[in-house]
């Protein structure tokens, strides 16, 4: 029996310094705020000044803004023609012409920073010299952060969480430099942006902050932006209520919270934050969702609902334990496992695939990649928490039409899934995301996943549908010649190296369609239907290979010795490591790793590249390349002390969840495999499923 306690709180990040490049964060999966040593956004300004800074942002998975006069839509956006073996088919991939609109679809809609908390002294921003940190300790048994520290000579310490119910941020306050009156709390709203920090604090007359509702505990605020509206409900204790400003229009977009309050020395707040309207969300989203009462819960109530939800959520579900291992790697990789369950549960549990920062900043306008949602939130299923990854998934039923209409605009049958969006499921233009392909499959994948963690026939039929006309779009894209099936031009492989107009068998893309095909037939049969893909998937073509390697697809014999082919994602090895292909030679798949091994560019490589290498190492039987692979120090495997991957060399990403995904998954698939750890490694683990 694992303490899972003991693991837990072994790996509490606990900071005695500014780290500036890894601030801490609380949330609940759908709502996040991140938070400087002061134990709000204080020095939002510090930590974002620097280009690869790390904003501290308070987000929503439903905080979506767009600009005045954004297109609705992508209906007047030019299309480039592509030849298809034969016939046209258009594609956004040009802005040439078009670059108002195509930039407008880009940027919007966005996700936005919902407001900014933090500390100001007698009404003045704190100067960061003046301020020391004792000590700031993420407690992640309890799912908050403590923060110690002294502005002068006083000291401060404050506590801070997120409710686990709702998006409410709860904030306690001790110092006396409250009963002297000199401390406050600000709350400063920004108009949205589609930049990485979501804020711009320089728009004052574009948005709208109205101060609606005040009683002695609790005040209401609405917020305008353009076409997006929300709601802050402020609740508190021991604040002067003569120091509230009056109903009406805050000019300033500030709300000050404080005053002189002699003989008191503790505040409690609350920041609750709900959407009114949003358009993008329409018809995705209950709009009439919100707390269960008017008022936000008080502190102590809520501060117990957040104990015994992380209490039960680190019991539930799966652990791996290396305590007792002599060496040295398994203390790291568990640490950074626990840190990782941690750091997905805050910000990949909402009903939407994550941005691949998630909701601690915007990456690609805080928009999701569907290529990503794999590697985010796969990992859920096998470390026994289904239920997390049916509330993403179901998001795919809600674009099918959306789906269907991709498919039926480019001469195919099924649904095409696009591949960056926000909730309406519209594919922003690109010059490489439109052409992408391996996203087609990832539906029947986490279906699958789900099904096998708990099987149930109300889930085979609830997402027939997805499954069936997913597979039907795939069978479709697929070109017949006198080989067999093939998977050529246009697109894009998951290594975005190629010409798509050259592309030809991208072995990956070829391996999961053919696994995809398949699977769509098992589904079928468990419900009794007669087999329809199978034939497909069997006269696909074999992945390409050379000189005794599979190479990056069929017209790129220098994949292993010429620029760019030896840069970006290796995902031929994704063949036999995220799948477990029949087709594939294991000798050749493992001369091809060895060679990506000697050649491969490794600051080109991404955060879930490496866990991917090291699955398809594992397989192979290459237990010591797997665990080095997965610690491998190397620029995008860099683990801050927060437990974030950050891709290092990249600005826009300070932080990488598809890294710390990738990782829980790979792990649990070696977990639950009979070859086991290396020597040297001692682990205990629960509760965990198996992979493919």
């Amino acid at each position: 029996m694992v303490d899972r306690h003991g693991l837990v709180t072994r790996h509490n990040p606990v900071y005695s310094t500014i780290e500036a490049s890894a601030p801490l964060s609380v949330g609940n999966g759908s709502f996040c705020f991140t938070a400087d040593f002061t134990g709000l956004q204080t020095f939002f300004d510090a930590y974002n000044a620097p280009d690869d800074g790390f904003p501290l942002c308070t987000m929503a998975e439903w905080g979506w803004h767009s600009y005045p006069n954004a297109p609705q839509d992508d209906s007047q956006l030019r299309l480039t023609p592509f030849d298809t073996f034969g016939r046209e088919v258009g594609y956004g991939v040009d802005e040439t012409g078009q670059e108002e609109l195509f930039s407008g679809l880009r940027q919007n809609a966005h996700k936005f920073h919902l407001g900014k908390i933090g500390f100001t002294l007698e009404g003045k921003p704190l100067a960061l010299d003046t301020c020391r940190v004792r000590k700031q300790t993420l407690r992640l048994w309890e799912g908050w952060v403590c923060s110690e520290w002294t502005l002068g000579a006083a000291p401060v310490c404050t506590e801070t969480f997120v409710h686990p119910g709702e998006d409410t941020l709860y904030v306690r306050v001790v110092s006396p430099l409250i009963a002297a009156g000199k401390l406050q709390v600000s709350l400063r709203f920004p108009y949205g942006s589609h930049k990485k920090s979501g804020a711009d604090f320089t728009a004052s007359p574009r948005h709208r902050t109205e101060l609606t509702h005040k009683t002695s505990g609790h005040i209401q605020l609405e917020r305008g932006m353009d076409n997006t509206r929300y709601r802050v409900t402020v609740g508190f204790t021991g604040i002067s209520w003569d120091t509230l400003p009056d109903t009406g229009c805050l000019s300033t977009h500030t709300l000050i919270l404080g005053g002189k309050s002699p003989g008191i020395d503790t505040w409690e707040l609350a920041f609750r934050f709900e959407p009114l309207h949003i358009p993008v969300l329409a018809g995705m989203w209950d709009s009439g969702e919100g707390g269960a009462e008017p008022y936000p819960p008080s502190f102590t109530r809520a501060r117990e609902s957040c104990g015994m939800f992380w209490k039960t959520y680190w019991m539930s579900g799966g652990v791996m334990d290396f305590s007792g291992s002599t060496d040295v790697r398994a203390g790291e990789l568990e640490k950074r496992l626990v840190l990782s369950q941690y750091l997905t549960a805050i910000q990949s549990r909402g009903r939407f695939p994550p941005a691949e920062t998630g909701l601690s900043c915007n990456s690609w306008y805080g928009k999701f990649h569907l290529e990503m949602h794999f590697w985010h939130s796969a990992h859920f299923a096998l470390w026994g928490r289904v239920e997390v990854l049916k509330k993403s998934l179901a998001y795919y039923k809600k674009i099918l039409p959306r789906a269907r209409s991709i498919a039926a605009s480019q001469g195919y049958k099924g649904a095409r899934w696009p591949k960056m969006c926000d909730p309406r499921g519209f594919n922003t233009p690109s010059s490489i995301a439109v052409l992408l392909l391996w996203q087609q499959p990832h539906p029947i994948m986490l279906a699958e996943l789900c099904y096998r963690a708990a099987p149930e026939e109300d889930f085979l039929r609830e997402y027939r549908d997805v499954i069936v006309e997913t597979a039907e779009f795939m069978e479709s894209f697929v070109h017949w010649t006198d080989r067999g099936g093939v998977l050529g031009a246009p697109y894009i492989p998951a290594q975005e190296r190629h010409d798509p107009k050259t592309v030809l068998n991208a072995p990956y893309e070829l391996e999961y369609f053919r696994w995809g095909l398949k699977q769509a037939d098992l589904w079928l049969a468990r419900l009794g239907e007669a087999p329809r893909f199978g034939n497909t998937a069997e006269k696909l073509v074999l992945p390409p290979q050379k000189d005794g390697c599979y190479v990056a697809q069929e017209n790129c014999p220098d994949t292993f010795s010429a620029p760019p082919f030896c840069t970006d994602h290796p995902s031929m090895l994704a063949m036999y490591g995220v799948l477990k292909s029949e087709k594939i030679d294991p000798a050749r798949m493992s001369a091809t790793l060895d060679r990506v091994l000697a050649v491969w560019d490794w600051k080109s490589l991404w955060g879930w590249d490496f866990p991917m290498m090291a699955m398809t190492a594992y397989r192979l039987g290459r237990i010591e390349d797997a665990i080095d692979l997965l610690l491998q120090d190397s620029p995008k495997n860099t683990y801050l002390p927060n437990g974030h991957n950050r891709q290092t060399g990249s600005n826009d990403l300070p932080l990488y969840l598809p890294g710390n995904g990738g990782l829980l998954f790979a792990a649990a698939m070696m977990a639950t495999d009979t070859q086991g750890f290396p020597q040297g490694f001692t682990l205990q683990a629960e509760g965990l499923h198996a992979y493919l």
